[in-house]
């Protein structure tokens, strides 16, 4: 029998605790992440305890993630990292370390016809 192998997209999400989660039910406590395919903005109950975080690049993250399908396309990625988020500067950092397009990076020139 044959393997399959299947690429499986992998997505960064985001838990955030204490003063970063403010704008919504303290009871509520889900990991934040967007679908590489469609780019739909999900979010699923957190399942790993915080003692299981660990301090890597800066932030607490579980490294460890998990499997999940959008809810849109129907499309199968991994969450992985989940990075914890405590407060608002820890937000603006997570921001700057985990932008889809790196500062440094160049844009293709447009090519204008006749030049």
């Amino acid at each position: 029998m044959e393997r399959l192998d299947r690429h499986i997209p992998e997505v960064v999400g985001v838990r955030r605790t204490g003063w970063a989660a403010l704008d919504r039910d303290p009871q509520q406590d889900v990991v934040e992440f967007q679908c590489p395919n469609c780019g739909a903005k999900l979010q699923k109950k957190a399942r790993h305890e915080r003692a299981e975080y660990r301090f890597t690049d800066g932030f607490l993250q579980d490294l460890q993630g998990e499997g999940v399908q959008c809810h849109h396309c129907k499309q199968s990625m991994r969450v992985v990292p989940v990075v914890m988020l405590h407060d608002q500067d820890e937000i603006k950092r997570f921001e700057a370390v985990f932008s889809q397009e790196p500062e440094g990076e160049m844009q293709e020139p447009e090519v204008v016809a006749g030049t």
